[in-house]
């Protein structure tokens, strides 16, 4: 089921104002009622679109009628006291979408949200655009190719042609950027992000191009991609008409499309955080995310661009969960400012770290992007490799030029890290030798507390202990023959040298 909140946010992305609250946000929307004016009885419904209604107090009138919990309505107007007195007074949310977004559009979003839930809880595919790429192609004559607004390649008709420039862009499911430079550069984009009407392109040999007409699609003011025909010359009016009507059922279906896939993120986010959390069915809650069984890994990831981090990291997990889930090896959710996917486990972290860098070519270039991998997990210990890529995280932000820290690989670093974090609310020794020490050294600029920490990791090595410090090994000797004279160090005990080692290897910063 969709919730009144979830319609209310995913309106809001085109432009959608709401006016009260209506309801309890989190009310369910089970039905959709379209505006009749030829019916004489109100149709009864949870979401009412006022389709034709000449004014909003007339369509909360209707809706009222209609017992819905939400009206949507088109205009341009702020809306008066009157009409927020009355919003209050009935208890129906009012939601005013931009006119430019069509009643078609509005309608596909919200039949969309409200019948596909169900079907989307228990999986169902994309909408087949290429079927459409196909159709779209008959009536305008050429091969088609529909891309979305990063020229990403989303479907393409069956026709063949000799155009390498296509060919490429279908193989690589993107616009090569050289051509996409060429394109920017004759100022192809900036049309299609003013204009509905069609354009010619001219061919160019040196980039494999055959002529070809592009024409945007757009939902109201937002521009969700284009569709490309090729073609030897300028389509003839027909054909261009054939190929706008074309890009406008493209719309509708990419929203259909959009819809569907914010279903399947919400889906998807709650049961990945069941994971995270705990649960005593993780076996059955990787199975219902379609996921291998086996051992896995947590990614937790953060992004942010200069002080921005709340919509660079929304940003991150949109394209985290672009695209259905049987075509992407992991699962994520969002919890805060942070990006979690629990990924299945390869013998090393090399498939973790190719998903990371995947993922940041995928955002802008002036994204700083920190991230933590956890060790491998069975399903039922997935709140640990969790809190394991939580501390991997917070390493990899202290030293952004770093690969992806992994767990297994600074499992050492992560102890000390834990360590310091006790030793910073005050929990380990204020007395004792190395406090001793210290002392010592800031009062008589003596270095006994550096050639301690070099000779227990040497071992008592004293040649290794001096390369450490590059000294000579006799000076070593002598240093710790008088630093006994100061504290009293106990060096033939293991469990004393063990525990100054780890008292000098928190006090030391992180790598």
């Amino acid at each position: 089921m969709v919730k009144l909140d979830r319609l209310i946010n995913v309106l809001g992305g085109y432009g959608a104002r709401v006016i009260g609250s209506g309801r309890a946000r989190d009310i369910e929307l089970r039905s959709v009622v379209l505006h009749d004016p030829t019916e004489d009885a109100p149709a009864l419904g949870d979401a009412f679109l006022a389709v034709g209604v000449a004014s909003v107090s007339a369509a909360l009138d209707l809706a009222a009628a209609a017992h819905a919990v939400v009206a949507v309505v088109r205009d341009d107007a702020d809306p008066g006291a009157d009409v927020v007195a009355a919003v209050r007074e009935r208890g129906i949310a009012l939601l005013v979408v931009d006119p430019a977004v069509s009643w078609s559009q509005i309608s596909e979003v919200v039949h969309g949200l409200v019948f596909e839930g169900r079907e989307t809880e228990s999986g169902r595919g994309p909408i087949d655009l290429f079927a459409l790429a196909d159709t779209v192609a008959a009536g305008v004559g050429g091969a088609v190719t529909i891309e979305d607004q990063r020229s990403h390649v989303l479907a393409y008709s069956g026709q063949q042609d000799v155009d390498p420039a296509r060919l490429e862009t279908i193989l690589a499911r993107r616009m090569p950027a050289e051509l996409r430079a060429l394109l920017e550069e004759r100022g192809v984009f900036t049309h299609l992000t003013v204009s509905d009407e069609p354009l010619f392109v001219r061919p160019s040999e040196e980039h494999g191009l055959h002529g070809r007409t592009v024409v945007a699609v757009r939902a109201g003011r937002e521009l969700l991609g284009s569709v490309w025909v090729t073609c030897d010359a300028p389509l003839s009016s027909e054909r261009s008409q054939a190929l706008a009507n074309g890009a406008h059922t493209v719309a509708l279906h990419l929203l259909r499309s959009r819809v569907s896939a914010d279903l399947e993120r919400q889906v998807e986010s709650e049961l990945v955080s069941q994971l995270l959390e705990g649960t005593s069915d993780a076996a059955v809650v990787i199975g219902r995310l379609g996921l291998p069984p086996g051992q896995f890994r947590v990614i937790a990831l953060q992004a942010h661009r200069g002080s921005e981090h709340h919509a660079v990291t929304l940003l991150a997990f949109e394209r985290a969960t672009t695209g259905f889930g049987w075509s992407r090896p992991g699962r994520s959710t969002l919890f805060g400012n942070t990006v979690y996917t629990v990924l299945p486990c390869d013998d090393d972290v090399a498939a973790a770290r190719q998903w990371v860098a995947d993922l940041v070519r995928n955002l802008p270039r002036d994204v700083t992007v920190a991230a933590g991998i956890g060790g491998a997990a069975d399903p039922g210990e997935l709140p640990a490799g969790r809190r394991e890529a939580d501390e991997c995280l917070a390493l990899h932000a202290a030293m952004p030029d770093a690969q992806p820290v992994s767990y297994e690989e600074s499992w050492d670093e992560i102890l000390l890290h834990r360590l310091r974090t006790a030793a910073a609310t005050g929990r380990t020794p204020a007395r004792g030798p190395i406090a001793d020490l210290a002392r010592h050294d800031a009062a008589n600029a003596t270095q006994y507390v550096p050639t301690l920490r070099a000779w227990l990791e040497a071992q008592g090595d004293l040649g290794f202990a001096a390369a450490l410090l590059d000294v000579h090994p006799n000076t070593i000797r002598y240093r710790m023959r008088k630093m006994t004279d100061v504290a009293n160090l106990q060096l033939d005990d293991p469990r004393k040298r063990l525990a100054m080692l780890v008292s000098l290897a928190v006090d030391r910063p992180a790598r």
